[in-house]
């Protein structure tokens, strides 16, 4: 084990150097009506260095919350419409030959910015799903014989619509998997709606003004990357993911046969950073269980993969992750 923590200092050091995080939800909510549970998973995203998959129906603020944030943060901002014809040069750069200096010159693409739209990503071929692996995994980019480092922060935000499944291409599991958080946006409440309806028909539309920079987000993910994780809370994140792959090991019999696999290594490592992400976000030093199963929702639901059995019971990975959190001991 590491040397003793000191939890007390710790505690107070990231309440006081956390404040930013009410700034930036603060700004948002100019913006953003509702929605609570999306900032705060793009916010768990940036701080723990992840990238998150949206999904949800047109309309319901995906790409302007994520445009928000970026100005809450002065980073670059760059939108891909993701379509049929689109090319892994479209998005990543090419090769173009320069007549005046009669050499071949790196024409970047719009990936070369701290934070990526990838918007309605199941529209476009796998060769092109997959121009986007290196840049999310590596954090870096090979055009031509060169490889060249992005911006940090990198980000990349995803969206997709699930009405439409004709003339889409589903992402393969390897890429889901990249995805550190699946987040499904539903729709806001009738309070909510008539709030956005009259800001909406007000003379001025409110904007996000500038909180912190790139580089403080750097600092911030260090101070994340601090926050005090206790070996049973260790043993609780590898419980959950053990009981997506083995379920009568937890006496979950049922689920042997709706479960087609569980969760990789990855899921341990997601579920551990955003629950320090999210402590982080609630102002505390140290997780406690209640962190863990806050984000386990958004971390696990895109790694289980379900049979055929289960789809014919209409049994959904929401549902394997319920019995679950229901099933294993809490610390």
């Amino acid at each position: 084990m590491s040397d003793p923590v000191n939890i007390k200092e710790l505690n107070e050091r990231i309440q006081q150097e956390s404040a930013f995080v009410d700034m930036i939800m603060v700004e948002m909510n100019k913006v953003i009506v509702g929605q609570k549970h999306l900032l705060e998973s793009l916010l768990i995203a940036l701080l723990s260095d992840g990238h998150i998959l949206l999904e949800g129906v047109p309309g319901l603020a995906k790409t302007l919350a994520i445009k928000t944030l970026s100005d809450t943060i002065e980073a670059r901002f760059s939108r891909i419409q993701f379509t049929p014809d689109l090319l892994p040069a479209d998005l990543v750069g090419t090769m173009v030959y320069s007549h005046k200096s009669e050499e071949f010159l790196v024409k970047k693409g719009p990936v070369f910015a701290h934070f990526v739209l990838a918007d309605e990503i199941n529209r476009s071929p796998a060769k092109v799903q997959s121009a986007l692996l290196e840049a999310m995994q590596e954090k870096q980019v090979t055009i031509g014989p060169n490889t060249y480092p992005l911006e940090q922060p990198f980000l990349v935000l995803a969206t997709q619509n699930p009405i439409e499944q004709e003339g889409t291409y589903p992402l393969p599991e390897a890429q889901v998997d990249r995805f550190m958080l699946k987040v499904i946006v539903d729709y806001p409440r009738k309070e909510e709606e008539r709030m956005i309806i009259r800001q909406n028909l007000s003379a001025g539309t409110p904007r996000a003004s500038v909180v912190m920079n790139p580089a403080q987000i750097l600092a911030a993910r260090e101070l994340v990357r601090q926050v005090y994780m206790d070996e049973k809370i260790e043993r609780y994140i590898l419980d959950l993911v053990f009981a997506t792959r083995f379920p009568a090991e937890y006496k979950l019999n049922k689920m042997q046969s709706l479960i087609a696999f569980g969760g990789s290594p990855r899921a341990s490592i997601c579920l551990a950073r955003a629950a320090k992400a999210y402590a982080f976000i609630k102002r505390r030093g140290y997780v406690i269980p209640e962190d863990v199963r806050a984000v386990c929702y958004d971390v696990l639901r895109h790694r289980i993969g379900m049979t055929y059995e289960a789809e014919a019971e209409n049994v959904t990975s929401v549902d394997i992750i319920t019995g679950i959190l229901d099933a294993v001991e809490v610390p």
